[in-house]
């Protein structure tokens, strides 16, 4: 008896590690409420794959560019990603809309599905016949979020026989121009599922945010991807009250939008109806987000160059960002000393009182790549299209100025 007791506590800790390690967290935007009228998709990507890369791919009708588990060639996955007609596609696991068997992987199908659909639909209304058509039972379960470029904004709730789909342009289905999701259904289970705290902290966010128009992926990456509050527990790290003299400066995580399975952080920031799909921008954070900073990615001209920092290196299975932030994530989380010790993470050497804190170091750089590259983005869209030589050019100085400042910071 006192074996099978054991055999179960353990059956249950396998589960609830499972459940942590594809924990995301998300949400589609509608321009109707983005200051620059352009619909936004963000996926906090919550992973045991802590090696992600940007991979372009030809597709049978758009070629796309899309994160991937670093090390594979030819990925029958992906994550998150937009296509060269500006159709663009991310998920979270969801955890309450399948019973699945005690063998079966729950959204098994899901990153293939995503792979398929950048591949084939240029618009939501083409993600919805691509769902219509897909052989049942499909071996989803999954929320999805689709943007496209003609100003279409959705999350698509999926299981393996339907789905529903809540239009972020519609007020009966985003009564504030947004839909979060983290890794439950809103027509599935209810309390059942995961992410239900983090959704509470994004939408606390998400709602007055709206309101004021003052989304934009740089507030996302700022306010959201390096969230470290608990609206259960009524705490913001960021206040200062865990830190030095108040207390060790050490704290354990739960709950936190960031988290250490955190592996990357994607927001597309769409185009306007009438505007060239092309100029669809893929802001891209890859590793742990507290350490790492955000480069932006064009479909346009990624079969011949992308940022070095975004692909996978030469014999070794991660991206030069990745492998460069895990280095910093692991001094995060140095101690380990025992049984589920690895959830304590030193939050003094993230952020603290002297702003010397790795994330504090960092958020200079990101506002730097953000300045070197919104003032070329203007002048594409005044033309109506990218140039390709430009945008190159941006990608060597990029590539420069951010592993000089990891080097200069961190001696990495």
């Amino acid at each position: 008896m006192k074996r099978l007791v054991i055999w179960n506590f353990c059956l249950l800790l396998m589960w609830v590690m499972a459940s942590e390690a594809m924990a995301c967290t998300s949400a589609v935007v509608s321009g109707k409420v983005t200051p620059d009228g352009r619909p936004l998709l963000w996926k906090h990507r919550d992973t045991g794959a802590l090696q992600n890369s940007v991979k372009y791919f030809s597709g049978e009708k758009y070629s796309f560019i899309a994160v991937v588990n670093s090390g594979e060639d030819n990925p029958t996955d992906v994550w998150i990603g937009t296509n060269s007609a500006g159709f663009s596609v991310m998920n979270t696991q969801s955890y309450n809309l399948v019973e699945v068997e005690d063998d079966e992987e729950r959204g098994e199908a899901n990153g293939r599905v995503m792979r398929r659909a950048l591949e084939i639909c240029a618009t939501v209304d083409d993600f919805k016949v691509f769902l219509d058509t897909l052989a049942k039972p499909s071996l989803i379960e999954a929320n999805f979020g689709v943007i496209d470029a003609q100003g279409g904004a959705a999350m698509f709730e999926v299981d393996y026989e339907k789905y529903v789909m809540f239009d972020a342009n519609d007020p009966k289905d985003a009564p504030c121009g947004y839909i979060a999701r983290s890794n439950f259904s809103f027509t599935g289970k209810v309390n059942v599922g995961a992410g239900y705290v983090r959704y509470m902290q994004e939408d606390k966010l998400l709602m007055p945010a709206s309101a004021m128009k003052r989304i934009t992926p740089a507030w996302i990456f700022s306010e959201l991807s390096r969230s470290f509050a608990n609206p259960i527990l009524g705490i913001d790290l960021r206040q200062g009250d865990f830190n030095l003299p108040k207390g060790t400066g050490w704290f354990v995580e739960q709950d936190f939008i960031s988290r250490h399975e955190s592996a990357s952080s994607v927001v597309i920031q769409g185009v306007k109806n009438g505007e060239n799909p092309d100029l669809v921008t893929m802001w891209t954070v890859l590793g742990y987000p507290p350490v790492s900073v955000a480069l932006p990615l064009w479909v346009k001209g990624a079969e011949r160059k992308m940022p070095v920092l975004v692909q996978t290196e030469k014999d070794v299975a991660a991206s030069g960002m990745s492998r460069r932030t895990t280095i910093l994530l692991d001094k995060v989380y140095a101690y380990n000393q025992g049984m589920g010790t690895n959830r304590y993470f030193n939050w003094e050497l993230l952020y603290n009182l002297d702003k010397t804190g790795y994330m504090q170091l960092l958020a200079p750089v990101e506002m730097k790549v953000f300045q070197m590259t919104e003032p070329l983005m203007e002048e594409w869209r005044t033309k109506g299209t990218p140039n390709v030589q430009q945008m190159h050019q941006l990608y060597d100085e990029l590539d420069r100025y951010v592993a000089g400042e990891y080097n200069r910071l961190f001696g990495l």
